[in-house]
């Protein structure tokens, strides 16, 4: 149907008066698909349970604080004294079950008061509701990467300390180990440290911790580890090969002479393709006790020139070559190896957007267990947006060489520009209660998508 030029433009010139008052507006509408996946999870007692044994006189509850900063953190806001802006919003006020939402005092409060026991059932909850989805999805393989990620500030708050920090040189930091799972892209656990460890400091009791529960929870699953060159130790590639989980580790070959001879005395690499290739030969460390399987492989790229650039498009380009090692158990070829070891990318991908989506790396308040309870609900928004994915759509993929997710997830932005950030208002006609937003037909599609799942689910 073709339209006319008036059917497009209308004259607007007048600047209209504004007026505030209370008449049950609400700027996020599509929070209501969380409230059936809340209910699904019974998320709201979990957390009470989490906190049963502070005996605090507080009128609201540490569980009410923890969800209160779920769905802050689901909205896109990131400091606390944001709060203020929605504090009025009645559906808020609903998903939490509450007539007046805590002052941002309150909530500070709260998180100074929360205990070491607290922040550990916390982490036992969200690793059972990982553990519930992983169940849900029937996997015969599971693949779990370990790295860390810094997260820097420019206050002095406890348990921080100088350390590494390549973006911002000199700032405390803390740096958590994580855990997360490829095939869903979840964090299935973390371990809090200040900025000044390795990556290694207490990783091997961390990492024995989560395959030991994964493998008790999901038994007769094939276990799958991937870790960069800061993790390789004799024990930590001992307790893996004892345990009977396959696992990629990249070598520092820089600290063992034998294998940049070895590099450099090769000869006869076998062709994978046009830019990489590969040897590979049973090695150990001197002090090992027994050889593990080496793949030597070598990258083609062009050499960064040196020196002044020459604007001329006519410069041949020079190509060299970059190393890489890595140790594995895995009894597949060297190409299949290379292609597993390479998808642990992803796992960056994840750091991004926690970080860029779900506030990871703002350090709320000055006392550790305030700020690892910020982080614990950083990580429960990043996964509830995950399993509202999961629980609404069929996986996009199977398994694939590079342990890809199996589902094409969308980042929160997506589901807060599209769905959560809708104007709409409460009513109760006739005494049913009713959400009304606007008549756009995207929303409308989607939003019930959700819903219709969710209600199948249940």
């Amino acid at each position: 149907m073709k339209y006319s030029k008036k059917h497009f433009f209308s004259r607007a010139y007048k600047i209209p008066q504004i007026r505030f008052e209370d008449q049950k507006l609400t700027s996020f509408s599509g929070l209501i698909i969380f409230h059936p996946l809340f209910q699904q999870l019974d998320l709201k007692e979990r957390l009470r349970q989490c906190f049963r044994h502070l005996h605090v006189s507080e009128i609201i509850g540490h569980h009410v604080i923890m969800m209160l900063l779920i769905i802050h953190l689901l909205l896109g806001f990131r400091r606390l004294r944001d709060m203020d802006y929605y504090k009025d919003d009645p559906l808020v006020k609903r998903l939490l079950g509450m007539k007046r939402l805590p002052d941002v005092s309150t909530v500070c409060r709260a998180l100074k008061s929360t205990d070491l026991k607290a922040i550990l059932k916390i982490r036992d909850l969200n690793r059972q509701m990982v553990i519930e989805r992983l169940k849900k999805t029937n996997l015969s393989r599971l693949t779990a990467d370990f790295d860390g990620s810094v997260l820097s500030t420019s206050r002095k708050a406890e348990g921080t300390a100088v350390g590494y920090n390549k973006k911002k040189k000199g700032a405390r930091s803390y740096y958590p180990l994580f855990c997360t799972i490829a095939q869903t892209g979840q964090v299935f656990d973390f371990y809090h440290r200040p900025g000044n460890v390795h990556d290694s400091n207490g990783a091997r009791e961390f990492i024995h911790q989560c395959l030991s529960l994964l493998k008790q929870e999901l038994p007769g699953i094939i276990m799958e580890v991937r870790m960069d060159s800061a993790f390789f130790s004799q024990e930590i590639v001992t307790l893996l090969d004892q345990e009977s989980i396959e696992f990629t580790l990249s070598v520092p070959f820089e600290r063992f002479a034998e294998l940049k001879s070895m590099i450099e005395n090769r000869v006869r690499w076998r062709h994978l393709n046009n830019r990489w290739s590969y040897f590979e030969t049973p090695w150990k460390p001197k002090k090992w006790p027994e050889k593990f399987r080496f793949v030597f492989i070598r990258q083609r790229c062009k050499e960064i020139q040196k020196g002044p650039i020459q604007l001329d498009l006519f410069i041949p380009l020079e190509y060299g070559y970059a190393y890489k090692v890595i140790v594995t158990n895995k009894r597949i070829s060297a190409k299949k190896i290379l292609v597993f070891h390479n998808g642990r990318g992803s796992q960056e991908s994840v750091f991004g957007e926690l970080k860029s989506q779900s506030q990871l790396d703002y350090i709320a308040v000055k006392k550790l267990s305030g700020n690892q309870c910020y982080m614990i609900a950083a990580i429960f928004a990043h996964n509830l947006n995950r399993e509202l994915q999961m629980a609404t759509w069929d996986r996009d993929r199977g398994t694939s060489e590079k342990r890809t997710p199996l589902w094409n997830f969308h980042e929160l932005k997506w589901i807060r520009h599209r769905y959560i950030q809708r104007a709409g208002r409460l009513t109760a006609p006739q005494g049913n209660l009713t959400l009304t937003m606007s008549g756009n037909q995207a929303v409308k599609q989607g939003l019930f998508e959700f819903l219709d799942a969710l209600k199948m689910a249940a």
